[in-house]
């Protein structure tokens, strides 16, 4: 089968701007994700580019050399752009701009625009460069963000970056002969070809990394307390049972203490602030394998896996919750009960320190007590 490199870039400028377009469809369906809108102009600046590139011996070689590539090379700048937008971090402009820059300075050297084999040596390496530092972006948000598609879009933009790299070398080994215009060489053919499946692959990639994060925040917005930030009743019961399918553990019931009252003297925006900053205070001081959730109201639990020292734990979060002040309220004091339990079955752990719990506010409030064990006054202070 022979490919003919002139019907691949025609087919490229096409599949090009029809992709950006997509692109740029999706953006407006999802306005918080940059990342579309930057990638959409991307690829229809890569299809100008392509286009131009096409003209080749029909249009001035200012325009289908140096301003071909230029574009070129700003259209993957806006990848590598997209993909740090992606990753939630801006890209100055000086940075996007450099190797086009590079490029249009370089042409304006007479020895070197007059080279084929420079000009594809540049080119390539901006190319390589461009291409690796956006696989770089996709592939450090892999911890942070673990979506699918992450992996194969990372190989992808690393693999064009090598196939720009290998070009350095092959143009060194295997110089262009001279007097044969380029599109007549398999070696643009192939270029073309990959070009096309890359274009496609891309977008395909991309949109799905898109998809999966947009479906991953609702998923963590269904399964959180949008207050607090910590999980729902729902969450923190999956997470208690995926933890106790290991073994023992031990829960910790929390009731902030008089909380009707708080609400009462210094309004509700003043007791949502006590939530918060008792959730803030709590979760700090917590293992980050402890699951942690509003159960409802001013009610909150915490399964600590063994063997954690529940006790001294405990008393540590009551004396953080009781040292929390708020400047702008004077005379704001904030105290916690806790009611604990051990075993492996969370109903029946859930009854046992709701129990423990009911006997920590009979005995005086702002206190642990254990199930089963004999009352002992362990205040935060």
């Amino acid at each position: 089968m022979t490919l003919d490199a002139s019907t691949l870039m025609a087919v490229t400028v096409f599949v090009a701007l029809i992709v950006g377009v997509l692109f740029l469809l999706s953006w407006s369906q999802a306005r918080r994700m940059r990342a579309l809108a930057i990638l959409g102009a991307a690829h229809i600046l890569g299809a100008v580019a392509s286009a131009l590139l096409c003209g080749r011996g029909m249009i001035p070689d200012l325009l289908s050399i140096a301003a071909a590539n230029a574009m070129m090379l700003g259209a993957y700048g806006l990848i590598w752009c997209g993909a740090r937008s992606f990753a939630g971090r801006a890209t100055p402009a000086s940075w996007l701009l450099a190797g086009p820059l590079v490029w249009i300075g370089a042409c304006a050297v007479p020895a070197f625009y007059a080279s084929i084999d420079a000009r594809v040596i540049l080119a390539s390496s901006l190319g390589a460069f461009y291409c690796g530092a956006a696989a770089a972006e996709i592939w450090r948000g892999r911890k942070a963000e673990p979506l699918v598609s992450r992996y194969p879009a990372a190989l992808l933009l690393a693999s064009e970056a090598l196939l720009y790299a290998v070009r350095v070398p092959a143009a060194l080994a295997f110089p262009l002969p001279r007097g044969v215009p380029p599109a007549a060489t398999p070696w643009v053919a192939i270029l073309c070809f990959a070009a096309l499946l890359y274009t496609v692959a891309i977008a395909f990639l991309f949109m799905a990394l898109a998809k999966e994060r947009l479906e991953r925040e609702q998923r963590l917005a269904a399964q959180t307390d949008p207050l607090t930030g910590i999980a729902n009743r729902r969450a923190f019961e999956a997470q208690a049972g995926m933890l106790l399918a290991r073994g023992a553990a031990t829960l910790l019931l929390f009731d902030i203490d008089h909380f009707k009252r708080v609400n009462d003297t210094y309004g509700h925006g003043i007791g949502d602030a006590v939530l918060v900053g008792f959730c803030t205070a709590t979760r700090a001081l917590l293992p980050a394998d402890a699951p942690f959730g509003r159960l409802g109201g001013e009610e909150f639990a915490c399964l600590l896996p063994e063997p954690v020292e529940a006790g001294p734990l405990a008393r540590t979060i009551l004396r953080a919750v009781a040292g929390m002040r708020a400047e702008s309220v004077a005379g704001l004091a904030v105290t916690v009960s806790i009611g604990a339990s051990t075993g492996t079955a969370l109903d029946d752990l859930l009854v046992r320190a709701d129990r423990a719990l009911y006997r920590a506010k009979a005995l005086g409030r702002d206190r642990v007590v254990f199930d089963g064990a004999a009352p002992v006054r362990e205040r935060a202070a």
